[in-house]
């Protein structure tokens, strides 16, 4: 996990677009390669499409101010897994990816000033 500061006094989509970069700093100091951010085809979204050694990692990130209802990485159901899915199979189409592709959630819990990372690799698989 990874701890930092922030500041709750923002738009919804401000918080959103912090998460998402706060994430891609993450999977960076983590040794990934950033390959995109705010992917999209159609209607669906790619948060960040990211790359290690030769795998393709999409990667959806949840960030919450509480954890009232569940932890962020709750927020990813069966719907938005399909989503994910469907927009993973248009990027790889798209792009020719022959590498291994691979489903993560990245859970980041603002409360105050403390915030919580939390990195879930094999998240989840695609299903038929």
């Amino acid at each position: 996990m990874y701890m930092a500061e922030t500041n709750n006094k923002q738009s919804n989509k401000q918080k959103g677009d912090n998460g998402e970069e706060l994430a891609a700093v993450y999977l960076i100091q983590h040794g990934y390669t950033i390959v995109e951010t705010k992917w999209t085809w159609e209607r669906f979204e790619l948060d960040i499409v990211a790359a290690r050694d030769n795998v393709i990692v999409f990667v959806e990130v949840k960030t919450r101010y509480s954890n009232t209802y569940g932890e962020p990485w709750e927020a990813v159901n069966k719907g938005k897994r399909k989503r994910i899915c469907t927009a993973a199979d248009a990027y790889i189409q798209q792009q020719i990816i022959t590498k291994e592709p691979r489903f993560d959630i990245i859970s980041i819990l603002k409360i105050g000033n403390e915030v919580t990372v939390q990195h879930i690799e094999e998240a989840f698989w695609p299903t038929a």
